[in-house]
């Protein structure tokens, strides 16, 4: 290893020069020049572009983090609007550019992500880019059955379910009994039930809240024939 103490290299010929041998770390003290301008070393700062999925529930989940430079071991942090900083459960380094985290939030609400390396360089989120929410919470009617309803009547049913408001409910699987539809902001089955032979429909409605967070709840209806019109067994 070599050691080189200096205040002025002049003059030098050519393109190029060098201090030390390879391998070796030289300290600059003061300012570094070249052609009159000052030599900035290259500091590779994190950045963190993005997180999927944007919205958790405060349980622990997977979260992944984008962006560039993150070196192996870097520490990743959620910070929330609030001010609480609350550190990921575990961090695994994938590449330069992500990192796979799981974090445990038990706050609702939106958070900047922080990346911290090992060589102290960190970067941080410009915006919160991670939302914390529960998802909707079904209130009724209770899974299963809604029981028997006669074909060409009239038909009503209330779906409901509670979370961060406006909830938007649509079907998520099956088949809604035929000559009825849903209502997306309200939540209403209705129509005139149609059909010539029983039949029993099993359908899945989804509750989406505000954050996009979901909640399924699955139901069955069967429609008879030959039963007195307007009457219905929930």
């Amino acid at each position: 290893m070599s050691e080189v103490k200096t205040n002025k290299v002049s003059p030098y010929t050519g393109t190029s020069l060098t201090l030390g041998d390879a391998g070796d770390t030289i300290n600059v003290a003061g300012s570094f020049t070249v052609d009159g301008s000052p030599l900035q070393p290259t500091l590779n700062f994190p950045t963190v572009t993005g997180v999927s999925p944007a919205t958790v529930e405060n349980t622990a989940s997977a979260i992944v983090v984008t962006g560039s430079n993150f070196a192996t071991g870097a520490t990743v942090t959620a910070i929330a609007t609030t001010g609480a900083i609350i550190q990921a459960n575990t961090v695994s380094w994938v590449n330069t550019t992500t990192i796979n985290t799981n974090f445990t939030l038990p706050i609702d609400g939106t958070y900047y992500i922080r990346v911290e390396n090992t060589n102290g360089l960190s970067g941080q989120s410009a915006t919160p880019i991670l939302t914390v929410s529960d998802a909707p919470v079904w209130v009724s009617p209770a899974a299963g059955s809604l029981g028997s309803a006669a074909s060409e009547a009239s038909y009503s049913q209330t779906f409901v379910s509670t979370g961060d408001a406006p909830i938007a409910y649509s079907l998520y699987s099956g088949t809604l009994p035929a000559g009825t539809s849903l209502a997306s902001a309200t939540g209403v089955l209705s129509g005139t039930l149609t059909g010539t032979s029983e039949l029993t429909y099993n359908f899945t409605i989804r509750s989406t809240d505000n954050e996009s967070q979901t909640a399924d709840r699955a139901f069955s209806l069967t429609v008879t024939v030959g039963l007195t019109n307007g009457v219905q067994f929930n």
